[in-house]
């Protein structure tokens, strides 16, 4: 028998949790941002970046299916990402029809710069609530992780790696 979603399991209230979701997104962004002197990336460049880790190249198509982008928004995005220095796209040594897509140093720099310090004020933060609060944390994080992954696009499988793009050579 198949659940009622909108059938309460518990007394989830789905609207509270949607109107925390952004906002505590946006303040840990401006945060982290704030604490390393980053500069401002929109949303959307970082989210190339995170698919592009060190050492991964992968073609806009393949950045256009991840993301759940269309392939004209990529382009867009990489063609602004591409001219500040954030990646670089160069032919690809297996199909020469084809591009690759790497971040560069700089913006991986700022990727990782950004990571420790959305960390560093993750920590800080909890560390202020009282220990109940960071038991139902912890204890929330693959709940979180499985909601993450049921609002992803039915093709788009999330991944915590990007074991299904190359290596960079």
């Amino acid at each position: 028998m198949t659940e009622d979603p909108a059938a309460p399991a518990t007394a989830l209230d789905n609207a509270r949790l949607a109107a925390v979701i952004s906002p505590l997104r946006r303040l840990l962004l401006a945060s982290a941002r704030s604490a390393e002197q980053l500069p401002e990336i929109p949303d959307a460049q970082i989210e190339v970046i995170r698919a592009l880790p060190r050492g991964v190249v992968s073609s806009p198509g393949e950045l256009a299916d991840l993301l759940g982008l269309s392939r004209s928004t990529v382009s867009n995005l990489l063609t602004v990402m591409e001219d500040r220095g954030l990646i670089a796209r160069r032919p690809s040594a297996e199909d020469g029809r084809r591009v690759d897509v790497l971040a560069s140093a700089q913006a991986l720099t700022f990727f990782e710069r950004f990571d420790r310090a959305s960390t560093a004020i993750v920590a800080e933060a909890a560390a202020s609530l009282p220990i109940a609060d960071r038991e139902a944390l912890a204890a929330a994080i693959p709940a979180l992780e499985h909601l993450r992954d049921a609002l992803a696009p039915p093709t788009e499988q999330p991944t915590k790696s990007p074991h299904n793009r190359k290596e960079a050579e």
